[in-house]
């Protein structure tokens, strides 16, 4: 009976990595990722309530000292789409840190000078005061943050932008997650409600792949595709 079990696990694996490519960026990224176990396989509860079978943890890359990898490969995404922006918001807590890398490679590939806007949790009552440091956020602004999720705090950023008086012209993630509202992508809901691209480094559905690809990590993948529609 195992052997049979194995034979089809082994089936739905090569149907998995024929039917879904793996691009040389996006293994590098997952490499990267479980490397500085920035992405874990198990039992998890989301800030959003849910349960999940896998964590995507920015600030292991930070805690890895690999800042630079990971935010460089925003910056790709933002030189290859030639996106347009006056400056880049990072919400609180890891946008912070990502912005900022992302605003200084930025620099240093394009000789551009990129304000750069984040948020506090608290309001800060003494000093310059409020909740918004750096730049104004006026103008058109790039959000760029860790995971897109149920998208409550993608939302959120696009609400201080607004109060700012600015205009979000677009988003970039490490990880889109491919959740769903009544079986539309979270993405798609929010970028048709607030008429801009969401880019992201990889998706959910990039990492089934990458893990079909990986025979050490076939169980990982099996179970993880089950959880989604890919």
């Amino acid at each position: 009976m195992m052997h049979v079990i194995d034979k089809v696990n082994c089936n739905f694996l090569k149907a998995l990595t024929l039917n879904l490519s793996i691009s040389i960026k996006h293994k590098t990224f997952f490499s990267l990722a479980l490397e500085h176990e920035a992405l874990l396989f198990g039992d998890f509860r989301l800030k959003s309530g849910t349960k999940s079978s896998y964590f995507f943890n920015v600030a292991s890359f930070l805690s890895g000292g690999a800042i630079y990898e990971l935010a460089s490969f925003y910056t790709d995404i933002i030189i290859e789409n030639n996106l347009q922006f006056d400056s880049i918001f990072g919400p609180a807590y890891k946008g912070i840190p990502l912005a900022a890398a992302v605003s200084s490679i930025l620099y240093q590939r394009t000789n551009r000078r990129v304000p750069l806007t984040f948020d506090r949790k608290e309001v800060k009552d003494y000093g310059e005061g409020g909740t918004i440091v750096g730049a104004s956020l006026s103008g058109e602004i790039l959000i760029i943050d860790d995971v897109l999720t149920a998208g409550t705090a993608l939302s959120n950023s696009i609400k201080l932008v607004k109060e700012g008086g600015g205009i979000v012209t677009g988003a970039i993630v490490g990880l889109d997650r491919e959740e769903r509202v009544d079986g539309t992508l979270v993405r798609e809901i929010i970028e048709k409600k607030s008429n801009f691209l969401i880019y992201s480094i990889a998706s959910v559905s990039d990492l089934v792949a990458y893990l079909a690809s990986e025979k050490k990590y076939s169980k990982e993948a099996i179970i993880l595709s089950e959880s989604i529609k890919v």
